[in-house]
């Protein structure tokens, strides 16, 4: 069932949102009507093996399923949802949780960052706005986002202020150039794609929003955090002996 938030007389540019979602029947409609009208071409919700009647909500609230019979994980989610909207055309895709966890009514200024300002890559931040501890955000969380983002920005040589924020948009060029299938499946994705920003050149900007802890979000464990933050630095250490000649990895070699 196809979105029509959208009408192609009032944009030239198509927009998408990418939606990954597992088992968050009670909140996925929540998220998807928390989008802004007439803004989005298409909605995608990537119903990633939900056993709670996610994809049916989402189909009801007015989105475009797509359905894994099994979980594949928070990076295999993202991957079918940005194959399906390079396959639309689309110039801007804004990723957004389906648990509500990050306020979808901030989609309109990362739309506008790619398409006004010519981002291939917005991230969005919680670390501007100064309201991340005041808003719940625990502080086994904040302290090691701030010295992780601090190290990751120190190996790759970005300048990001929230490495950890799943809030994200991309151009359709941008995910057109990337080998997707060559990137992780699980939760360190999100870090993959940085990391194809920095081969890549892209540009990348920034939008700040307010930080969201609740019970209705889904948030990953300290066991998980850990285990991710190990991969992400396997990756951005990978990246280094790549960059150094040490360890050449054809994930990496655009332009070479």
């Amino acid at each position: 069932m196809s979105n029509t938030r959208l009408h192609s007389e009032e944009k030239s540019h198509r927009v998408v949102v990418v939606m990954p979602s597992y088992n968050v029947a009670g909140v996925v409609k929540k998220a998807i009507d928390s989008l802004p009208p007439n803004v989005i071409h298409e909605i995608y919700v990537i119903d990633d093996g939900s056993h709670d009647g996610t994809a049916e909500v989402a189909s009801a609230a007015g989105a475009t399923v797509i359905t894994h019979p099994k979980n594949r994980g928070y990076g295999g989610a993202q991957k079918s949802g940005y194959l399906a909207a390079i396959a639309s055309d689309a110039d801007a895709i804004v990723l957004v949780h389906g648990d509500n966890q990050y306020d979808p009514s901030y989609a309109p200024e990362f739309i506008r960052k790619i398409l006004e300002e010519g981002c291939d890559i917005v991230a969005g931040t919680r670390m501007v706005l100064g309201d991340a501890l005041k808003n719940n955000m625990p502080l086994w969380k904040y302290l090691p986002i701030r010295a992780t983002t601090f190290i990751q920005n120190l190996m790759l040589g970005t300048s990001i202020t929230d490495y950890h924020d799943g809030y994200r948009a991309y151009s359709g060029a941008f995910l057109k150039s990337v080998p997707l299938d060559q990137l992780s499946n699980r939760f360190d994705f999100d870090f993959d794609m940085m990391i194809q920003g920095v081969v890549y050149q892209a540009k990348i900007g920034e939008v700040p929003h307010p930080t969201r802890y609740s019970d209705e979000n889904s948030q990953l464990p300290f066991d998980k955090a850990v285990a991710c933050q190990i991969t992400i630095f396997k990756s951005a250490l990978k990246f280094l002996l790549h960059r150094m000649n040490i360890w050449k990895l054809d994930v990496y070699r655009r332009g070479e």
